[in-house]
């Protein structure tokens, strides 16, 4: 970013200068290591196998089947 403040330019060159200080120093004696490089989508993580006794319970109930709901009618009509 460019900042048109020059003082506050001027207060981080120190720091800068003592970076490019330490760049070049490693550069000319130090050794770079290259690692692997980190997998861009990690897996996903383990679903677990427990099942919650709470969320079973939860479920929708099974919807009542054609006999079932003609055995009232014919009680009904029985009266």
């Amino acid at each position: 970013m460019i900042s048109n403040h020059l003082n506050l330019v001027e207060q981080q060159r120190q720091h800068t200068d003592s970076i490019s200080e330490r760049t070049a120093q490693f550069l000319a004696g130090g050794t770079i290591y290259q690692g692997n490089s980190p997998s861009i989508n990690p897996p996903p993580p383990k679903r677990s196998e427990f099942i919650d006794p709470a969320t079973i319970l939860k479920r929708r109930k099974p919807p009542i089947t054609r006999a079932e709901r003609e055995a009232p009618r014919k009680l009904a009509e029985a009266l």
